[in-house]
């Protein structure tokens, strides 16, 4: 059988300072076919239902996929503050006719709550989410944090809940290669995945477990992530969806020339895979 074709997604975080509709075009001219928009890029974020719309508009013009708004944060701790942010985010992904909506963990130090009461949380909220998201059609991609003060580090714990709860249809994962190996997680869940997140670190100096997201960079050859492995291995197994660029660090945000940056890292993920 043979093996997926890589696919690349633009996710607002490769360059916070382009609207949505920039974004979007620059996902044209590049060829690639889909982006992730966002709630957390200041003035370009996706906070209202005519921003929504108007970034749906423009990529139903140019033929890109919306996957995502990322993201209701923190999705585990279920409130009615909380089914309101979901309500109105579910209503904006909807409304730019985006796949589904990113669901991250509370990462909180001072968070002291067991196992069972975490668990206990995350099925909660996921139950509440199913409600929420069949309403508007939607998937609900989980995406567990690596950090070690994370509320859920791992991806076999969301797989858990959400098999357990029997709502496989309706929630998929995030592999982000970051947190994956911030987690010091070895399984891979390729069928139960929906996106893929990528980014590189480079400092020599930094252990897995004190990564910050200011550390993330584009992948390049000085990757200590293992991205293109970690690629290899979803691609292997199944995986077939869109793999989504995500650099937090300044420093790739100021860049001047984004798009050169991204084809260079695109080029180099490639070369690694034999695509």
């Amino acid at each position: 059988m043979a093996q997926p074709t890589l696919k690349f997604s633009l996710n607002h975080m490769v360059c916070p300072r382009w609207t949505p509709p920039q974004l979007i075009e620059v996902a044209a001219v590049m060829g690639v076919g889909a982006v992730e928009l966002r709630n957390d890029v200041g003035a370009n974020s996706i906070l209202d239902l005519d921003t929504a719309r108007a970034a749906g508009q423009r990529a139903r013009e140019l033929g890109i996929e919306v996957l995502s708004i990322n993201a209701l944060y923190p999705f585990n701790i279920w409130s009615a503050e909380r089914a309101a942010q979901a309500e109105a985010l579910a209503e904006r992904v909807a409304a730019a006719g985006g796949r589904g909506l990113v669901l991250c963990p509370l990462v909180d130090a001072n968070y002291s709550a067991s196992a069972e009461e975490k668990r206990a949380g995350l099925e909660q909220a996921l139950l509440e989410l199913d409600a929420i998201l069949s309403r508007h059609d939607l998937r609900g991609f989980v995406e567990p944090l690596g950090f070690p003060i994370s509320s859920l580090r791992t991806k076999a714990e969301a797989v858990a809940a959400i098999e357990g709860l029997g709502l496989e249809r309706r929630f998929g994962l995030v592999h982000d290669t970051f947190h994956h190996q911030g987690a010091g997680e070895t399984a891979f869940f390729a069928g139960q995945t929906g996106l893929v997140h990528i980014s590189g670190v480079e400092d020599p100096a930094i252990g897995f477990e004190a990564m910050l997201d200011p550390h993330r960079l584009l992948v390049g050859e000085r990757d200590r992530l293992d991205n293109v492995s970690q690629l290899r291995r979803l691609l292997a197994d199944g995986y077939d969806g869109y793999v989504s660029f995500e650099p937090f660090a300044e420093t790739v945000h100021a860049l001047e020339d984004p798009v050169a940056a991204l084809k260079q890292s695109m080029a180099y993920v490639r070369a690694g895979l034999g695509h």
